[in-house]
C-alpha cells in the first residue's frame, strides 16, 4: 500500500534529516573510528522514518453506519464498562489499545460524525498499558456525535509517548477512518461507546486504525447532526 508520513511530523523529519547530512558532511574531516561512529546515525534515521509512516487504508464500505472501527494501531488490552461523566455522561463500554513502539501511531475516526469535544487533560505519564495510565495520564479527548449516538476517543500518553497530537476541531465533520491525530512514540488510545455497542473484538486482539472493526450495532434511522 502507498505509505507517506504522518500530519505533524515533518518537523521532526527536517531535523533528523538535517543532523544527519551533517555529520556525515563532518565525518570526512574525522579519524576513523569517529568517523565510522556517524555512520550509527542511519540506522536511527531509518527508525524516524519507520515510525512516522503513514499507510493508507482500506475502509470499510457498504452499511458503514453501522460499523465503528478502530481508532489506533495496536493490541487490545483492555474491554470493560466504566462511566463517562464528561461526554457520554453514564455508562459506556471502554475498549482500550496499546500501541508499541512498531505500531503505526496516526489515530483515525472511528464512525463519521460531528467533532463535539476536543480537550487537552494534563497528567503523568505511566507506562500506557497499565490500567490506571487511562485514568491519570496526559490525554487528549476528542467526543464525536454520530447521529443520535456519541463516543469518545481517549488519545493516552505514555512514558516514551510525552505528547499527543490532536487536529481536529469543534463543529468539524470527520469521515469514517479520516485521520485526526497522532501520538508519538508507544501509547495507548481508548475508546469509550454506548452500551447498546455489540463488540467484534476480545481482548488480545490486534487491531489496525481505520479497517478493524471493533464494534457493530442495529442500523438506525438517519437523523440530522446537529
Amino acid at each position: 500500500m502507498p505509505t507517506s508520513f504522518a500530519r505533524g511530523s515533518e518537523g521532526t523529519i527536517l531535523i533528523c534529516t538535517a543532523v544527519l547530512a551533517g555529520a556525515l558532511w563532518v565525518r570526512k574531516k574525522l579519524p576513523r573510528p569517529f568517523g565510522n561512529a556517524v555512520l550509527l546515525l542511519l540506522p536511527l534515521w531509518g527508525l524516524v522514518l519507520f515510525f512516522f509512516r503513514d499507510p493508507e487504508r482500506s475502509i470499510p464500505t457498504g452499511r458503514a453506519a453501522d460499523l465503528i472501527v478502530s481508532p489506533a494501531d495496536g493490541k487490545v488490552v483492555a474491554i470493560d464498562i466504566v462511566d463517562d461523566p464528561i461526554f457520554i455522561l453514564g455508562p459506556a463500554v471502554r475498549i482500550g489499545i496499546f500501541m508499541s513502539i512498531w505500531d503505526v501511531h496516526v489515530n483515525r475516526s472511528p464512525v463519521a460524525g460531528k467533532v463535539k469535544l476536543v480537550r487537552h487533560i494534563p497528567g503523568k505519564f505511566l507506562q500506557a498499558f497499565r490500567s490506571e495510565a487511562s485514568e491519570v495520564n496526559e490525554h487528549i479527548l476528542l467526543g464525536l456525535q454520530a447521529g443520535p449516538r456519541r463516543m469518545l476517543v481517549k488519545q493516552i500518553a505514555g512514558t516514551l509517548a510525552r505528547r499527543c497530537v490532536n487536529y481536529a476541531t469543534v463543529g468539524e465533520y470527520l469521515e469514517q477512518g479520516e485521520r485526526f491525530g497522532l501520538i508519538r512514540f508507544s501509547s495507548r488510545v481508548d475508546l469509550f461507546l454506548p452500551l447498546d455497542a455489540q463488540l467484534q473484538v476480545q481482548i488480545g486482539d490486534r487491531v489496525r486504525g481505520g479497517s478493524s472493526v471493533l464494534a457493530r450495532w442495529s442500523p438506525f434511522e438517519e437523523e440530522k447532526i446537529e
